[in-house]
């Protein structure tokens, strides 16, 4: 079995070479979208895409405030449901979504993209790792904890915050749900659950805003399609 770094390496290898089949449709709303509605969504266009009658979906939006549960979800672990709860059905536990945050829906055939999802998901992190860095933010990847983390020497030794997560489902080989990434939202939101059941003091949640970087959606939105192309390729039709 690969070791992430591993799958890093295999990703960083593939980047940016041509994917057979027409580019990826974006998709950015002007408005938050409810968490049903984008559900619904995301399962009409996933299906249509297995059966070869739509192409694949990259969406950016925002949602209005509320938490969702992933399959691994424990309640206890749902400390205040402040705002409404949903169950997800991806992977993962807990997790925020709200106003300020931009939410990346992938609906991608990993068909095409190697069949192999836990290189997918190294492909997601590199994504996020990428996008940051153009804000000359440094993101990285765990072992151990999921998402991308930023050190804070700021607020004590080995402390960390969590600046983006990652939680997908992947049916018939097209992926549903994606990423999302702390632009400005209220971070005090996040207290209402143990964000993604790691609850260590030590480890927190940030956002461009936090770490004093002062950016537009439109600017991130543009920051995600550069680095998405650099990691997943261009799309191309096949001769």
């Amino acid at each position: 079995m690969n070791t992430r770094d591993e799958i890093a390496a295999l990703a960083s290898i593939s980047a940016g070479r041509p994917v057979a089949g027409p580019p990826v449709e974006w998709r950015v709303e002007a408005v938050p979208v409810a968490y049903e509605a984008a559900l619904a969504v995301m399962e009409a266009r996933a299906a249509a895409i297995a059966a070869g009658e739509a192409d694949e979906l990259i969406w950016l939006l925002e949602h209005p405030p509320l938490y969702t549960a992933g399959t691994s979800a424990r309640p206890e672990h749902l400390l205040e449901p402040r705002f409404p709860v949903f169950s997800a059905g991806r992977g993962g536990q807990f997790t925020y979504h709200g106003p300020g945050q931009r939410v990346a829906y992938a609906m991608l055939d990993l068909k095409r993209r190697g069949s192999d999802v836990r290189r997918f998901v190294a492909d997601l992190e590199e994504w996020l790792i990428r996008t940051l860095a153009a804000f000359n933010i440094r993101g990285e990847r765990r072992e151990d904890r999921v998402g991308v983390w930023v050190r804070r020497p700021d607020k004590g030794a080995d402390c960390e915050d969590k600046i983006a997560a990652i939680g997908i489902r992947v049916k018939r080989w097209v992926s549903l749900h994606g990423v999302s990434l702390n632009v400005d939202p209220d971070l005090s939101h996040f207290a209402g659950i143990v964000p993604c059941g790691v609850g260590q003091p030590r480890f927190g949640v940030t956002s461009f805003l936090d770490l004093g970087h002062v950016v537009s959606m439109p600017e991130v939105d543009m920051a995600l399609r550069r680095a998405f192309v650099e990691v997943f390729g261009r799309g191309v039709q096949e001769a």
